[in-house]
């Protein structure tokens, strides 16, 4: 099994582009200053050792050591010993609701991005369950089946967002039937969902749905991100920043369920929160009461011991390095006028 000991530091990988964004306008603006200085033919015949492809080979360079770096911070790392591991736990479906409603302000920064921050800590709480991820709106999508590779979870909650989601709409009872499904024939009564959302469910089986699956031994809890008053939902239209308006062109208000939460809840056999009752204080009482679910004897394989290849990562970036501080901006004696670059 493959993975990175310390996956966050892949994000600085984002920083690549940018790079290559900034080299480009500098090309550009560089390219007008010699322009405006003189005649290209003739700045050429006065600087007849510059090389005008080594800037770029040079800067490839850079960024070729910047990303391995990157890499070996990161420690790649393979399996090398995979044993049988005995221990007791349920599954948990963690429910994510991304339709755009979600993206209102009502709640800082936003109520999706309260939630997403919410849900990683969750995933870093309930280590020792297997955990699995469903997100939905209009419909629902098993996006992370029950495992035990919490970094894999965590990864997913970070990237969910509306545009996952090919249609709009909240249909809260659609994730619970989802995850009734996707949980082992065997397992009757040690699993729980975790619903967190606004409460907007527009397709009014969510009560039902929740009820049947208590029958099956599922607990459903849920999570409620807003405030009563609401907020306007904010979207992005031809680059300005506008509302979500309906057909009559008036911006769409968006509050939260909270009745429907608290039904969805008590016909799950589960209980309700409220982020704005501060993350920390439901996290305790919602771990609370998922410790008391009776747990069952799991037996997996899982990789023990890793090995660790950071090490071919970073030299090769640091030689990398040094072929680019070597390499001169002149041009080569040897190659004198030929084009490397030409047809």
């Amino acid at each position: 099994m493959f993975r990175f000991e310390h996956s966050v530091y892949l994000y600085g990988l984002a920083f690549i582009p940018i790079l290559v964004l900034f080299f480009v306008a500098t090309w550009y603006y560089r390219k007008r200053a010699l322009n405006r200085f003189g005649n290209p033919d003739l700045i050429q015949q006065l600087m007849p050792e510059w090389s005008r492809y080594k800037h770029t080979v040079k800067f490839i360079l850079l960024l070729s050591t910047l990303s391995l770096l990157i890499i070996g911070w990161a420690n790649p790392q393979w399996g090398s010993k995979m044993e049988k591991v005995k221990r007791k736990g349920i599954d948990v479906f963690i429910a994510l609701d991304v339709s755009r409603s979600m993206l209102a302000q009502d709640i800082s920064p936003s109520r999706l991005d309260r939630s997403k921050r919410f849900a990683q800590n969750l995933v870093g709480q309930l280590k020792g369950e297997n955990l699995g991820l469903i997100l939905f709106a209009c419909n629902a999508y098993l996006q992370v089946p029950l495992t035990t590779d919490y970094a894999f979870a965590h990864m997913f909650v970070t990237t969910a967002n509306p545009g996952m989601a090919p249609s709009q709409g909240t249909a809260i009872g659609e994730a619970v039937a989802l995850a009734e499904q996707s949980f082992p024939e065997e397992n009757q009564k040690h699993k729980a969902l975790i619903i967190i959302s606004d409460g907007e469910d527009h397709d009014g089986e969510a009560v039902a749905n929740a009820a049947r699956a208590k029958e099956n031994g599922l607990l459903t809890f849920t999570i409620g991100v807003g405030d009563s008053q609401g907020s306007f939902i904010p979207v992005n239209q031809g680059g300005r920043q506008d509302y979500l308006r309906d057909n009559t062109g008036n911006p769409v208000k968006s509050q939260l369920n909270e009745e429907m939460l608290r039904e969805i809840a008590s016909a799950g056999g589960g209980d309700y929160f409220n982020l704005l009752a501060g993350s920390d204080d439901v996290m305790k009482a919602l771990k609370t009461r998922i410790d008391a679910i009776e747990k069952r004897e799991l037996e997996l394989r899982s990789f023990t011991e890793y090995e660790s290849y950071f090490q071919y990562f970073i030299g090769l970036g640091l030689l990398l390095l040094i072929a680019e501080f070597v390499l001169s901006y002149r041009k080569n004696r040897y190659l004198g006028d030929k084009d490397l670059f030409s047809a």
